[in-house]
């Protein structure tokens, strides 16, 4: 793949994006993390910078822009606080990109454009305490009364739980069909039967609403079914795809964030009467991280392209999700080595990255699971 050259529309929304990381989100982010707030002014911003759909059509209130620059735009932002690139990034991979892939007309007109214009956020509920790589074990059930569904089951550890307004939801609409028996279904927040659990508390990614999303006889239309009963397995694997590009993409923001503190430590930290940059060892370990990220990035490019020219991207999206996340949680367990003591401490960066980072080894399947689908799509086994 060659480098991605951007073009002049391009560089002005880079360019808008990384003044907004750098003024407004990246001095957030370490009162984000302590106190676990969920940043609705960042988010309010980002819909008014209009981020929040820049790679939905404009006929549906986004720019119009490529899921290329949605990567970059995602690691911009995780660069500066994790939390505030992940709320983006759910928001058009796990919940729009869906809707767009394989909603009707109307499905898009209604749900697309409030996602895309910020007036509204949106989430991905499949995970459940019993079903969370292995997709096809599901136990939310739907069933069709007439011209609605009900659905019953509870979702666990959903990104912008409780604070979103829609949510892409999988479900059991024929328990004997295995997973051709699983459809995907759009609900709103306020529907008869929708509930959510208390916040959870995480290890990093603080300020990021992770909830339990619970379903008792929720009753739900029948016209938001989104593509056919039976498509669910298809429609989930195909927002995978997707998310897994949105994860690689906050993986290589955070460890560029943890390279770029520990640089900036090393070159005025002093020991035996010099800087710690001048010793080899600690030049090896900076060069070393630094190619990894740059090869992360690649991936996650070479994925997000493909995902934009729409040609099948699976292999493709759980590599870039792999290695950036195992080249994050590396980066920022080294860069933490490099600040020495201080890095142990709450009062630098270098705690919070390496808590940050974790979580792109498990969420959107972990890199397990990513190694066996990179093996099957190799060993024609897929």
């Amino acid at each position: 793949m060659m480098p991605y050259v951007l073009d002049d529309t391009e560089k002005l929304i880079m360019d808008t994006v990384r003044a907004f990381a750098r003024d407004r989100v990246k001095p957030r982010a370490a009162d984000i993390d302590s106190t676990g707030e969920f940043p609705w002014d960042l988010v309010k911003e980002m819909g008014e910078l209009g981020l929040m759909g820049v790679c939905l059509p404009e006929e549906y209130g986004g720019a119009g822009q490529s899921y290329v620059l949605f990567a970059m735009i995602v690691e911009e932002l995780c660069a500066a606080c994790a939390t505030t690139g992940l709320i983006l990034d759910v928001n058009i991979s796990l919940c729009a990109e869906p809707i767009l892939m394989y909603g009707t007309a109307d499905q898009k007109r209604q749900f697309l454009t409030p996602l895309a214009t910020g007036q509204k956020l949106g989430a991905l509920a499949m995970t459940e305490p019993g079903a969370g790589s292995d997709a096809a074990s599901i136990k939310t059930t739907a069933v069709r009364k007439g011209d609605h569904y009900v659905l019953n089951g509870t979702k666990t550890f959903i990104t912008n739980g409780g604070v979103a307004d829609t949510y892409v939801v999988t479900a059991v609409t024929d328990k004997e069909a295995g997973h051709r028996g699983i459809s995907e279904f759009i609900v709103e927040k306020g529907m008869p039967g929708l509930s959510f659990g208390p916040p959870m508390h995480k290890m990093g990614i603080c300020g990021s609403a992770t909830t339990e999303v619970i379903f008792r006889d929720c009753v739900v239309p029948a016209a938001n079914l989104l593509g056919a009963e039976g498509q669910g397995f298809k429609i989930t694997m195909d927002t995978l795809d997707a998310g897994r590009i949105g994860v690689a993409a906050q993986a290589v923001g955070i460890a560029r964030s943890a390279l770029e503190d520990a640089i900036e430590y090393a070159a005025q930290r002093k020991q035996f009467g010099q800087t710690v940059t001048s010793f080899q060892a600690i030049q090896f370990m900076i060069a070393d991280m630094a190619t990894a990220i740059e090869a992360a990035r690649l991936l996650t490019l070479q994925a997000a392209e493909l995902r934009e020219r729409h040609i099948p991207c699976t292999k493709e999206s759980a590599m870039a999700k792999l290695f950036a996340g195992d080249t994050a949680m590396r980066v920022a367990t080294d860069a933490l080595q490099l600040f020495g003591g201080y890095g142990y401490m709450k009062e630098f960066p270098a705690e919070r990255h390496m808590r940050d980072a974790k979580i792109t080894q498990i969420y959107e399947g972990t890199n397990q699971v990513q190694r066996v689908v990179i093996a099957r799509s190799l060993l024609g086994r897929g």
